[in-house]
């Protein structure tokens, strides 16, 4: 292998090195964002990163998605219906269907 050819390789493997350091740092950075977050947050920001919306009062017993008033997670909510709990829908559906709502009831 050539000086030239060499020089060329350890050039690309610095930068390649360089884009993956600060990868790794802009993931730890917002990784620890999302540990500081409540669940609730976090399940809102990863809907609004899908263009999902949570809509209120539309769930069947026992479907609802996370973080529901007296529960922590999906699937939990007993009661049909409830004004409290939410089902995720594509953004801008949700006051289309009837009885959905944007904010909690």
């Amino acid at each position: 292998m050539n000086n030239a050819a060499l020089l060329k390789t350890s050039l690309a493997c610095a930068i390649t090195l360089g884009f993956a350091s600060l990868a790794s740092t802009a993931m730890a950075q917002q990784g620890d964002a999302m540990m500081k977050s409540s669940p609730q947050q976090k399940t809102e920001a990863m809907m609004a990163k899908m263009h999902y919306a949570p809509c209120y009062g539309i769930n069947a017993a026992y479907k609802n998605d996370c973080v529901s008033p007296g529960h922590s997670c999906a699937g939990q909510d007993s009661k049909a219906r409830d004004p409290g709990a939410f089902v995720a829908v594509p953004a801008g559906l949700c006051t289309k269907i009837a009885g959905g709502r944007l904010k909690a009831g």
